[in-house]
Protein backbone atom coordinates (compact mmCIF):
# COMPACT_ATOMS: atom_id res chain seq x y z
CA UNK A 1 0.00 0.00 0.00
CA UNK A 2 1.69 2.98 -0.87
CA UNK A 3 0.98 6.42 1.20
CA UNK A 4 1.65 9.79 -0.99
CA UNK A 5 3.17 12.17 1.72
CA UNK A 6 3.01 16.39 1.08
CA UNK A 7 6.66 17.32 0.50
CA UNK A 8 6.21 21.01 1.74
CA UNK A 9 4.80 19.67 5.06
CA UNK A 10 5.77 16.24 5.22
CA UNK A 11 2.04 15.46 6.33
CA UNK A 12 0.28 13.18 4.68
CA UNK A 13 -2.14 13.53 1.94
CA UNK A 14 -5.90 13.74 2.99
CA UNK A 15 -5.18 14.10 6.91
CA UNK A 16 -7.47 16.49 8.48
CA UNK A 17 -6.01 18.86 10.27
CA UNK A 18 -6.58 19.65 14.09
CA UNK A 19 -10.01 20.62 15.48
CA UNK A 20 -10.50 23.90 16.05
CA UNK A 21 -11.70 25.27 19.42
CA UNK A 22 -15.12 26.18 21.03
CA UNK A 23 -14.28 29.52 20.65
CA UNK A 24 -12.96 29.17 16.82
CA UNK A 25 -16.19 27.51 15.90
CA UNK A 26 -18.51 29.59 17.46
CA UNK A 27 -16.77 32.83 16.24
CA UNK A 28 -16.92 30.93 12.81
CA UNK A 29 -20.88 30.14 13.45
CA UNK A 30 -21.46 33.83 14.05
CA UNK A 31 -20.00 34.62 10.98
CA UNK A 32 -21.55 33.00 9.13
CA UNK A 33 -24.64 32.51 10.71
CA UNK A 34 -25.32 36.24 12.41
CA UNK A 35 -28.30 36.92 10.56
CA UNK A 36 -30.36 33.96 12.35
CA UNK A 37 -28.79 34.96 15.76
CA UNK A 38 -30.10 38.67 15.11
CA UNK A 39 -33.30 37.32 14.27
CA UNK A 40 -33.54 35.23 17.40
CA UNK A 41 -32.37 37.77 19.90
CA UNK A 42 -35.36 39.34 21.06
CA UNK A 43 -37.20 36.04 21.38
CA UNK A 44 -34.49 34.86 23.54
CA UNK A 45 -34.11 37.73 25.44
CA UNK A 46 -38.20 37.82 26.07
CA UNK A 47 -38.46 34.36 26.99
CA UNK A 48 -35.13 34.60 29.17
CA UNK A 49 -36.88 37.58 31.10
CA UNK A 50 -40.35 36.01 31.22
CA UNK A 51 -39.65 32.33 31.84
CA UNK A 52 -35.45 32.08 32.81
CA UNK A 53 -34.88 34.36 35.26
CA UNK A 54 -38.29 33.78 36.88
CA UNK A 55 -37.90 29.94 36.84
CA UNK A 56 -34.47 30.50 38.40
CA UNK A 57 -35.61 32.94 41.06
CA UNK A 58 -38.40 30.19 41.75
CA UNK A 59 -36.11 27.33 42.41
CA UNK A 60 -33.82 29.45 44.36
CA UNK A 61 -37.17 30.13 46.72
CA UNK A 62 -37.57 26.78 47.24
CA UNK A 63 -34.04 26.39 49.12
CA UNK A 64 -35.50 28.97 51.19
CA UNK A 65 -38.26 29.58 54.01
CA UNK A 66 -39.02 32.54 52.04
CA UNK A 67 -42.39 33.66 53.24
CA UNK A 68 -44.17 36.76 53.38
CA UNK A 69 -42.86 38.16 57.11
CA UNK A 70 -39.33 37.42 56.45
CA UNK A 71 -38.93 38.92 52.66
CA UNK A 72 -37.42 42.38 52.09
CA UNK A 73 -40.66 44.62 51.58
CA UNK A 74 -41.37 48.58 52.18
CA UNK A 75 -43.97 49.98 54.59
CA UNK A 76 -44.48 53.53 53.99
CA UNK A 77 -41.37 55.19 54.15
CA UNK A 78 -39.29 52.38 55.82
CA UNK A 79 -37.76 49.39 54.58
CA UNK A 80 -37.19 46.13 55.94
CA UNK A 81 -34.49 43.96 55.05
CA UNK A 82 -34.85 40.33 53.85
CA UNK A 83 -34.29 38.08 56.92
CA UNK A 84 -35.20 34.41 55.24
CA UNK A 85 -32.74 31.87 55.37
CA UNK A 86 -31.19 28.97 53.08
CA UNK A 87 -32.64 25.41 54.19
CA UNK A 88 -31.80 23.22 51.02
CA UNK A 89 -34.62 20.45 50.48
CA UNK A 90 -36.14 20.68 53.64
CA UNK A 91 -39.73 22.07 51.21
CA UNK A 92 -39.41 19.77 49.51
CA UNK A 93 -39.14 16.54 52.07
CA UNK A 94 -41.56 18.30 53.98
CA UNK A 95 -44.01 18.16 50.84
CA UNK A 96 -43.57 14.92 50.30
CA UNK A 97 -42.40 13.08 53.21
CA UNK A 98 -43.81 15.60 55.72
CA UNK A 99 -46.31 15.04 59.01
CA UNK A 100 -49.03 16.65 56.33
CA UNK A 101 -47.93 14.91 53.27
CA UNK A 102 -50.97 13.63 52.57
CA UNK A 103 -53.43 16.33 52.86
CA UNK A 104 -51.12 19.25 51.33
CA UNK A 105 -49.85 17.30 48.35
CA UNK A 106 -50.46 13.73 47.68
CA UNK A 107 -54.42 14.02 48.31
CA UNK A 108 -53.97 17.14 45.39
CA UNK A 109 -51.64 15.14 43.14
CA UNK A 110 -54.24 11.73 43.17
CA UNK A 111 -56.91 14.26 42.26
CA UNK A 112 -55.00 16.15 39.80
CA UNK A 113 -54.06 12.90 37.61
CA UNK A 114 -57.72 11.53 38.06
CA UNK A 115 -58.76 15.27 36.38
CA UNK A 116 -56.44 15.20 34.07
CA UNK A 117 -56.88 11.61 33.03
CA UNK A 118 -60.71 12.31 33.06
CA UNK A 119 -60.94 15.58 31.29
CA UNK A 120 -58.59 14.32 28.36
CA UNK A 121 -60.59 11.38 28.06
CA UNK A 122 -63.69 12.94 27.61
CA UNK A 123 -62.12 15.60 25.60
CA UNK A 124 -60.80 13.34 23.21
CA UNK A 125 -64.09 11.04 22.82
CA UNK A 126 -66.39 13.54 22.42
CA UNK A 127 -63.85 15.63 20.06
CA UNK A 128 -62.94 12.30 17.97
CA UNK A 129 -67.22 11.65 18.28
CA UNK A 130 -68.37 15.53 16.95
CA UNK A 131 -65.25 15.38 14.18
CA UNK A 132 -66.53 12.33 13.05
CA UNK A 133 -69.89 13.87 12.30
CA UNK A 134 -68.84 17.08 11.07
CA UNK A 135 -66.80 15.23 8.57
CA UNK A 136 -69.76 13.09 6.63
CA UNK A 137 -71.09 15.63 3.81
CA UNK A 138 -74.54 16.97 5.96
CA UNK A 139 -76.84 19.91 5.23
CA UNK A 140 -75.92 23.00 7.55
CA UNK A 141 -72.42 21.25 8.60
CA UNK A 142 -71.03 24.76 8.98
CA UNK A 143 -73.41 25.83 10.85
CA UNK A 144 -72.83 23.37 13.31
CA UNK A 145 -69.07 23.87 12.78
CA UNK A 146 -69.87 27.69 13.50
CA UNK A 147 -71.91 26.31 16.93
CA UNK A 148 -69.65 23.97 18.49
CA UNK A 149 -66.48 25.86 18.31
CA UNK A 150 -67.91 28.74 20.11
CA UNK A 151 -67.61 27.58 23.86
CA UNK A 152 -63.37 27.66 23.17
CA UNK A 153 -64.23 31.35 21.09
CA UNK A 154 -65.79 32.29 24.28
CA UNK A 155 -63.27 33.98 27.14
CA UNK A 156 -62.67 30.95 29.15
CA UNK A 157 -64.00 33.38 32.50
CA UNK A 158 -67.16 33.92 31.00
CA UNK A 159 -67.89 30.52 30.61
CA UNK A 160 -67.07 29.91 33.97
CA UNK A 161 -69.07 32.64 35.08
CA UNK A 162 -71.78 31.45 33.76
CA UNK A 163 -71.56 27.81 34.70
CA UNK A 164 -71.17 29.16 38.22
CA UNK A 165 -74.45 30.62 38.12
CA UNK A 166 -76.30 28.11 36.61
CA UNK A 167 -74.69 25.49 39.24
CA UNK A 168 -76.10 27.70 42.04
CA UNK A 169 -78.42 26.19 44.44
CA UNK A 170 -81.00 28.06 43.08
CA UNK A 171 -79.91 27.83 39.40
CA UNK A 172 -81.07 27.04 36.03
CA UNK A 173 -79.65 23.43 36.40
CA UNK A 174 -80.67 22.09 39.87
CA UNK A 175 -84.30 24.25 39.38
CA UNK A 176 -84.54 21.90 36.31
CA UNK A 177 -84.13 18.81 38.06
CA UNK A 178 -85.82 19.62 41.07
CA UNK A 179 -89.52 20.28 37.97
CA UNK A 180 -88.30 16.73 37.57
CA UNK A 181 -88.13 15.32 41.15
CA UNK A 182 -84.50 14.59 40.75
CA UNK A 183 -81.93 15.04 43.55
CA UNK A 184 -80.31 18.65 43.63
CA UNK A 185 -76.92 18.48 44.25
CA UNK A 186 -74.62 20.97 46.13
CA UNK A 187 -72.54 21.74 43.08
CA UNK A 188 -70.93 24.00 44.34
CA UNK A 189 -70.41 22.74 48.52
CA UNK A 190 -70.30 18.95 48.36
CA UNK A 191 -66.69 17.35 47.46
CA UNK A 192 -68.29 15.29 45.28
CA UNK A 193 -69.65 17.23 42.83
CA UNK A 194 -67.33 19.80 43.02
CA UNK A 195 -65.39 17.26 41.42
CA UNK A 196 -67.87 16.47 39.00
CA UNK A 197 -68.53 20.08 38.19
CA UNK A 198 -65.48 21.35 37.41
CA UNK A 199 -64.59 18.08 34.75
CA UNK A 200 -68.12 19.32 33.34
CA UNK A 201 -66.99 22.60 33.10
CA UNK A 202 -63.50 21.87 31.71
CA UNK A 203 -64.67 19.03 29.25
CA UNK A 204 -67.10 22.19 27.50
CA UNK A 205 -64.59 24.42 27.65
CA UNK A 206 -61.51 21.98 25.59
CA UNK A 207 -63.74 20.03 23.51
CA UNK A 208 -64.24 22.30 20.71
CA UNK A 209 -60.18 22.45 20.53
CA UNK A 210 -59.81 18.78 19.85
CA UNK A 211 -62.47 18.79 17.43
CA UNK A 212 -61.24 21.20 15.54
CA UNK A 213 -58.13 19.46 15.50
CA UNK A 214 -58.92 15.92 15.00
CA UNK A 215 -61.15 17.23 12.14
CA UNK A 216 -58.44 18.33 10.40
CA UNK A 217 -56.83 15.13 10.99
CA UNK A 218 -59.84 13.54 9.42
CA UNK A 219 -59.97 15.55 6.35
CA UNK A 220 -56.06 14.56 5.59
CA UNK A 221 -57.08 10.91 5.41
CA UNK A 222 -56.69 9.68 1.77
CA UNK A 223 -59.96 8.94 0.73
CA UNK A 224 -58.95 6.21 -1.43
CA UNK A 225 -58.08 4.23 1.38
CA UNK A 226 -61.65 4.20 2.31
CA UNK A 227 -62.82 3.06 -0.91
CA UNK A 228 -59.99 0.16 -0.96
CA UNK A 229 -61.19 -1.10 2.72
CA UNK A 230 -64.50 -0.87 1.58
CA UNK A 231 -64.07 -2.89 -1.60
CA UNK A 232 -62.44 -5.43 0.76
CA UNK A 233 -65.21 -5.86 2.51
CA UNK A 234 -64.64 -4.16 5.74
CA UNK A 235 -67.25 -2.94 7.80
CA UNK A 236 -67.87 0.69 9.44
CA UNK A 237 -65.92 -0.85 12.57
CA UNK A 238 -62.88 -2.00 10.46
CA UNK A 239 -62.69 0.89 8.65
CA UNK A 240 -62.30 3.23 12.02
CA UNK A 241 -59.99 0.73 13.52
CA UNK A 242 -57.55 0.02 10.84
CA UNK A 243 -57.98 3.36 8.80
CA UNK A 244 -59.21 6.00 11.27
CA UNK A 245 -57.37 5.52 14.08
CA UNK A 246 -53.97 5.30 12.29
CA UNK A 247 -54.51 7.91 10.15
CA UNK A 248 -54.48 10.10 13.32
CA UNK A 249 -52.22 8.96 14.80
CA UNK A 250 -49.53 11.54 14.37
CA UNK A 251 -52.55 13.82 15.52
CA UNK A 252 -53.51 12.01 18.13
CA UNK A 253 -50.51 12.00 20.01
CA UNK A 254 -49.72 15.81 19.76
CA UNK A 255 -53.33 17.00 20.92
CA UNK A 256 -53.29 14.55 24.11
CA UNK A 257 -49.83 15.73 25.03
CA UNK A 258 -50.90 19.60 24.31
CA UNK A 259 -54.14 18.20 26.77
CA UNK A 260 -53.02 16.44 29.38
CA UNK A 261 -49.91 19.46 29.90
CA UNK A 262 -53.29 22.03 29.88
CA UNK A 263 -55.41 19.92 31.47
CA UNK A 264 -52.46 19.04 34.42
CA UNK A 265 -51.95 22.91 35.12
CA UNK A 266 -55.36 24.70 34.59
CA UNK A 267 -55.70 27.45 37.15
CA UNK A 268 -58.83 29.16 35.34
CA UNK A 269 -61.45 26.71 35.57
CA UNK A 270 -61.07 25.43 39.01
CA UNK A 271 -59.98 28.89 40.75
CA UNK A 272 -62.91 30.97 38.92
CA UNK A 273 -65.70 28.30 39.88
CA UNK A 274 -64.70 27.78 43.38
CA UNK A 275 -62.07 30.47 44.17
CA UNK A 276 -60.77 29.25 48.21
CA UNK A 277 -63.76 27.90 49.62
CA UNK A 278 -63.04 24.34 48.09
CA UNK A 279 -59.82 23.07 49.55
CA UNK A 280 -60.53 19.11 48.37
CA UNK A 281 -61.60 19.85 44.97
CA UNK A 282 -58.19 22.05 43.96
CA UNK A 283 -55.47 20.93 41.76
CA UNK A 284 -52.10 21.04 42.72
CA UNK A 285 -51.42 24.45 40.48
CA UNK A 286 -54.12 26.13 42.48
CA UNK A 287 -53.31 24.82 45.61
CA UNK A 288 -50.14 26.03 45.01
CA UNK A 289 -51.54 29.57 44.00
CA UNK A 290 -53.18 29.20 47.46
CA UNK A 291 -50.32 28.75 49.79
CA UNK A 292 -48.29 31.55 47.49
CA UNK A 293 -51.07 34.28 47.85
CA UNK A 294 -54.40 33.06 49.52
CA UNK A 295 -53.20 32.49 53.23
CA UNK A 296 -51.52 34.40 55.75
CA UNK A 297 -48.67 34.10 56.10
CA UNK A 298 -47.67 33.56 52.30
CA UNK A 299 -45.67 30.41 52.15
CA UNK A 300 -43.69 31.69 48.61
CA UNK A 301 -40.80 29.27 49.20
CA UNK A 302 -43.18 26.37 49.99
CA UNK A 303 -45.79 27.84 46.62
CA UNK A 304 -42.10 28.49 44.87
CA UNK A 305 -41.06 24.26 45.18
CA UNK A 306 -44.94 23.01 44.27
CA UNK A 307 -44.31 24.70 41.01
CA UNK A 308 -41.10 23.08 40.44
CA UNK A 309 -42.29 19.61 41.60
CA UNK A 310 -45.09 20.22 38.73
CA UNK A 311 -42.63 21.08 35.86
CA UNK A 312 -40.59 18.11 36.95
CA UNK A 313 -44.00 15.60 36.96
CA UNK A 314 -44.56 17.27 33.53
CA UNK A 315 -40.99 16.84 31.81
CA UNK A 316 -40.81 12.57 33.56
CA UNK A 317 -44.38 12.29 31.97
CA UNK A 318 -43.69 13.92 28.57
CA UNK A 319 -40.16 11.93 27.72
CA UNK A 320 -41.79 8.29 28.29
CA UNK A 321 -44.67 9.60 26.61
CA UNK A 322 -42.61 10.35 23.71
CA UNK A 323 -40.55 7.25 24.14
CA UNK A 324 -43.76 5.02 24.22
CA UNK A 325 -44.66 7.13 21.35
CA UNK A 326 -41.29 5.76 19.18
CA UNK A 327 -41.32 2.60 20.36
CA UNK A 328 -44.69 1.95 18.93
CA UNK A 329 -43.98 3.98 15.58
CA UNK A 330 -40.96 1.46 15.48
CA UNK A 331 -43.17 -1.69 16.12
CA UNK A 332 -45.66 -0.62 13.28
CA UNK A 333 -42.47 -0.40 11.24
CA UNK A 334 -41.20 -3.95 11.38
Amino acid sequence: MTVAIDRATGKRRGDRGPRPGLGQRLKRGYQKHWYAYAMIAPVAIVLGVLVLYPLVYGLYLTLTDANSLNTARTIGVNHIDATYKFIGLDNYADILWGDTAYDRFWSHFIWTIVWTAACVALHYGIGLGLALLLNQKLRGRTFYRLILILPWAVPTFVTVFGWRFMLADSGIINSFLGSLHLPEPSWLEDTFWQRFAAIMVNTWCGVPFMMVSLLGGLQSIDSSLYEAAEMDGANAWQRFRYVTLPGLRSVSSTVVLLGVIWTFNQFAIIFLLFGNTAPDAQILVTWAYYLGFGQQPRDFAQSAAYGILLLAILIVFTSFYRRWLNRNDQQLAI
